[in-house]
């Protein structure tokens, strides 16, 4: 026999279901409830209470109850998430879809992949269809050229209003106090410096991304780790490049071989820089490691395949898209809190580097 409690739960699960109770709606009051089931008090806390604890609905102090933000799993449908990210098919990008996807199947859950080509216009457009549609549950966002002012973090801060929760992956925004998954990227960049540092070299140099927050902060790192080893930082042997100059490196070739002529050893922004720079090197008839040693960020394909393999600080980067999928599901579902997570990278040696001793 069903009891009395059951009976409200199973009513609103239909109103849900049947469309006449859709994410954000307000629940009818205590006393209405009370009066329309023709129970106690206690009997309407004790449905609400199941209601909440499965994720159906949730309370909002000094307001009522709220249908919760996860509607389409109790309406019979699947849970869509979006990935957005800058790329999709290239670098380390597979294997964070791959880590996101391996949680979303397990849970029955929809992934909607959209790519944002690391540009300002389409993230715009394609936040501005979320909000518009209503059509996703969650966003797994990686930002686009994060150490720039960026016109788009309202719409972030929208999709929160609408209760579509949001999680960064790999980068975030610093403006916003929404949660990141991601490396350590300035232990990344120390770790870097520092391992140089530790194989006898004194004049390392750098390479890093100006456009992108995860630079600034292996740039940091590396910082920290020259100072640590009371090695002079020279700003004439750092160099910074954006987006677009780091696919065009080959083609300003003369100013990488001027800015690092005087230096043993280059922190790399990340493989792709450090594998465009041993090319730069070699076409121009230098040894790596031997009159260059290079450090990479990622341990992606790329510091496998290189012509010289790359010494690299792993990005676990399946792992984050593993963890970031977990803590949206589970704002989803059971309301739970998201929080920021950084990952400590760790070195993988190869060839690329020299150990030295200098006098």
């Amino acid at each position: 026999m069903q009891k009395k409690y059951e009976r409200i739960v199973a009513w609103v699960q239909e109103e849900i279901r049947n469309g006449t109770l859709n994410r954000g709606d307000k629940l009818p009051s205590e006393n209405d409830l009370m009066e329309h089931f023709g129970v106690s008090r206690q009997t309407v806390r004790r449905a609400m209470e199941e209601l909440t604890e499965n994720g159906v609905v949730e309370a909002r102090r000094g307001s009522g109850t709220y249908v919760a933000a996860n509607t389409r799993r109790y309406a019979g449908k699947e849970i869509r998430i979006a990935v957005m990210l800058t790329y999709v098919d290239t670098y380390i990008f597979p294997s964070i879809i791959k880590g996101i996807e391996s949680v979303l199947s397990r849970e029955g859950c929809t992934l909607q992949i959209a790519m944002t080509d690391n540009a300002v216009e389409k993230e715009r457009m394609l936040l501005k269809e979320f909000i518009r549609t209503q059509s996703v549950d969650g966003v797994i966002a990686e930002t686009v050229k994060s150490a720039l002012p960026n016109p788009n973090l309202e719409l972030y801060r929208e999709l929160e209003n609408e209760r579509i929760p949001v999680l960064f992956v790999n980068s975030y925004y610093k403006e916003l106090d929404i949660p990141h998954i991601s490396m350590d990227d300035r232990m990344a960049g120390y770790l870097a410096a520092k391992h140089l540092a530790e194989c006898g070299h004194t004049r390392i140099g750098g390479v890093f991304k100006a456009d992108d927050g995860q630079g600034h902060l292996r740039y940091a790192g590396y910082t920290d780790a020259l100072m640590e080893q009371e090695i002079k930082i020279r700003g004439d042997q750092v160099i910074w490049i954006d987006s677009e100059e780091l696919k065009a490196m080959e083609e300003e070739s003369a100013k990488f071989l001027k800015r690092l002529k005087r230096c043993t050893a280059c922190v790399c922004y990340n493989d792709e820089t450090a594998y465009r720079l041993v090319s730069i090197f070699r076409k121009a008839g230098h040894r790596v490691p031997d009159d260059l040693s290079v450090v990479g960020i990622d341990n992606s394909g790329l510091a496998k395949f290189c012509p010289v393999p790359l010494t690299s600080l792993e990005n676990p980067v399946e792992e984050l898209g593993h963890a970031a999928a977990e803590q949206i599901i589970g704002k989803i579902l059971k309301n739970e809190k998201m929080e920021t997570q950084e990952f400590v990278p760790k070195l993988v040696v190869r060839s690329s580097v020299q150990v030295i001793h200098e006098i």
